[in-house]
């Protein structure tokens, strides 16, 4: 359990002078960043501090030794994208330049209070070792969520898992997927049109349960047959091995026989190194307000994209891990840092491509919401609303098929529909 670390600075644990002071103090004319992630949401916000005046000095480090490139065609588009898709030439920004200092290779290794800002330590290699500024960015982006013991299962995250995995999976081959969450779909798909024999392992009682609902979930359970894939859900993975994946289910246990396995188990974020120096979320997660300020953390300090948890007014906590968070919300924690108004908060937003079929998600998916269905052959749209005194009131909605609806959606969400 995460350790929770909220209360007046007075009261902090004798003992634990690692952890970073806390104030609200606010940092609205910083002469220096330092945004510590080289991802999506680390260029983001490197071209808002640009676009929006800030002139000071602006340096990025990233953990990986590539520039920043896009992640969703490493499951969208496995076999038919191989080189990385460079965020530079999509339009996004050039991190060269855009900072006057990049540090690509390095990890963060340590954050502390220094007199006038935060101070940033970086693991051995080219460059400084330490950096110090008035404001400093988290942007640290996530990792993939695996158990030690799974000897020999692969990931899906950074384009050199995507080279191995791509490597592995020549037509006859027997696959497992651990998991029929975005990840594993997308796979799963891709690798049975190419011919491999594609078994996909799932503990909830449908795909996607917990991103669209148990009803929306489960309408996409026929995908996977259609295509060929032998979906098992309500079944969970006792152990892999080199060639075999245990398994248990309510009808017993059996074992996998697998010549690849690949855990699309999800993500944590990359923030193990700030355990006990800032506030974690029960996922690990840096939690923050609506402009990336981290929750009970000091006023130099913000955090976006996968490594953060924010709390929206009207949309409760919305978890990082998405590419549109990573895109929109950098405007937000820029505008906030340089002391302007920030814009509103978009409806959380995630598109998928499954079995031929494009699925997109908004806003969110109460237990509770009401479910009304729309259809025309093919596509449908599924809209969450929850009843009450007032009327009806528009909570989140999926579509499969209907990109037409997509638009609509998130401008009805955005207005508080």
């Amino acid at each position: 359990m995460a350790r929770d670390y909220r209360g007046k600075v007075p009261d902090l644990p004798a003992d634990r002078p690692d952890l970073l002071p806390r104030t609200a103090d606010r940092v609205t004319h910083p002469r220096s960043v330092v945004v510590v992630g080289a991802g999506l949401a680390g260029l983001r916000t490197a071209a808002e501090l640009r676009s929006q005046g800030f002139d000071g000095e602006l340096t990025v480090v990233g953990a990986e030794r590539l520039p920043p490139y896009d992640r969703p065609p490493l499951s969208k588009e496995l076999f038919t994208r191989t080189a990385p898709v460079w965020l530079a030439e999509d339009g996004l920004g050039d991190l060269h330049e855009l900072a006057d200092t990049v540090l690509l290779g390095r990890r963060a290794v340590a954050l502390e209070q220094a007199d006038d800002g935060g101070r940033v330590h970086l693991d051995a290699g080219d460059g400084p070792d330490e950096l110090r500024a008035d404001a400093v960015v988290l942007a640290l982006g996530a990792v993939a969520s695996i158990p030690t013991a799974w000897a020999g299962a692969l990931t899906l995250h950074t384009a050199d898992d995507a080279a191995r995995l791509r490597a592995a999976l020549i037509p006859g081959t027997r696959l497992v997927v651990v998991g029929a969450g975005w990840i594993g779909a997308e796979v799963a798909g891709l690798a049975a049109a190419r011919g491999c024999e594609v078994t996909v392992v799932e503990m909830a009682p449908v795909p996607l349960e917990r991103q669209l609902g148990p009803v929306v979930g489960a309408r996409t359970a026929d995908w996977y047959a259609e295509a060929g894939v032998d979906l098992r859900c309500s079944t969970r993975v006792v152990s892999v091995r080199p060639g075999e994946v245990d398994v248990a289910a309510t009808a017993g246990s059996s074992t996998l026989r697998a010549e690849v396995v690949l855990a699309a188990t999800g993500v944590r974020p990359a923030t193990g190194w700030l355990d006990g120096v800032v506030p974690l979320g029960p996922r690990g997660a840096l939690p923050v307000d609506a402009t990336g300020r981290v929750t009970d953390g000091p006023g130099w300090l913000r955090a976006v994209g996968d490594c953060a948890d924010m709390t929206v007014p009207g949309l409760g906590v919305v978890p990082g891990g998405h590419w549109d968070g990573a895109l929109n919300h950098p405007a937000l924690l820029v505008a906030d840092l340089l002391g302007r108004a920030a814009p509103p908060v978009p409806a959380p937003y995630v598109f998928s491509t499954q079995f031929g079929r494009e699925l997109a998600a908004v806003g969110a998916v109460p237990a509770a919401a009401d479910l009304l269905l729309r259809e025309d052959g093919r596509g449908w749209t599924a809209l969450h609303v929850a009843r009450g005194p007032d009327g009806v009131r528009l909570l989140g909605g999926a579509t499969v098929d209907r990109p037409r609806d997509v638009s609509p959606l998130r401008k009805l969400l955005a207005g508080g529909a």
